[in-house]
């Protein structure tokens, strides 16, 4: 038997560790194929065509939301908290980005990835810079988009609403969200000639494991669109509509 004053699970002889692993096994596949369903779902969920004209401030000046495509067809947007009053970003925010893992088979799946902030161009350029990222990074300031999707909270300017619950069921429910300012999200664009779509928008947790390709490509559309002639029940596969 171990004495120890330090936290830890059972100990047990190897026999039955393996018993109990191979039941933890049977749940991780049912978790597996009950995310693959979901996922499923999420890709044929409808898409509402976005009517305003937002303007942003990149680095080589104004572009319109269907420029942040980059000429690919998805295009995933990641609201990061940043304030036009602050001199820095949100530090969860700040640890999402660096957490996130090599993109680029996103651009090899016609995906483009980018962030979006209230604050000024000049604000998002040194932070981007001292943090040593790489990432498309856009000033929302004087433009709706924020508000619009919900992650800029401004009763004066629109209804209050985070993670689809109104202030009223906000405070009624005692989330830990205020109900006044910046807050995080990621969002989701689909792009037909040069007429965007949205298709998808998660707030709150629902964003915290999304730091790989493949997880990020599951919120799209057109998902990891990996096509294999024997794929087994349930695989993620190349999505077909109507």
């Amino acid at each position: 038997m171990i004495k120890s004053k330090i936290a830890h699970p059972p100990v047990v002889q190897q026999e039955e560790w393996l018993a109990a692993r191979k039941i933890l096994l049977e749940h991780e596949k049912e978790f597996t194929k009950h995310r693959d369903r979901v996922n499923a779902e999420r890709r044929r969920l409808p898409m509402v065509k976005v009517e305003k004209d937002y303007t942003f401030e990149g680095p080589n000046g104004s572009v319109k939301l269907v420029d942040l495509f980059d000429g690919q067809l998805q295009l995933i947007i990641y609201h990061f908290m940043f304030d036009p009053a602050w001199d820095k970003g949100c530090m969860g925010c700040t640890g999402y980005v660096n957490a996130l893992g090599d993109l680029s088979m996103l651009g090899d799946r016609n995906t483009s990835f980018a962030l979006i902030s209230r604050a000024p161009l000049p604000k998002l350029e040194a932070y981007k810079q001292l943090n040593g990222w790489n990432i498309p990074w856009y000033s929302s300031s004087g433009s709706d988009f924020n508000y619009d999707f919900h992650v800029t909270l401004d009763a004066n300017i629109a209804p209050v609403e985070y993670n689809y619950r109104d202030k009223a069921e906000m405070e009624r429910m005692q989330v830990p969200n205020p109900t006044q300012g910046e807050e995080h999200g990621l969002s989701v664009f689909f792009r037909i000639d040069n007429n965007v779509f949205h298709t998808y928008s998660t707030y709150a947790r629902g964003t915290e494991s999304l730091t790989d390709a493949y997880t990020l490509l599951d919120v799209t559309p057109y998902g990891r669109q990996e096509d294999f002639e024997d794929s087994p029940a349930g695989w993620p596969q190349r999505p077909t509509y109507g």
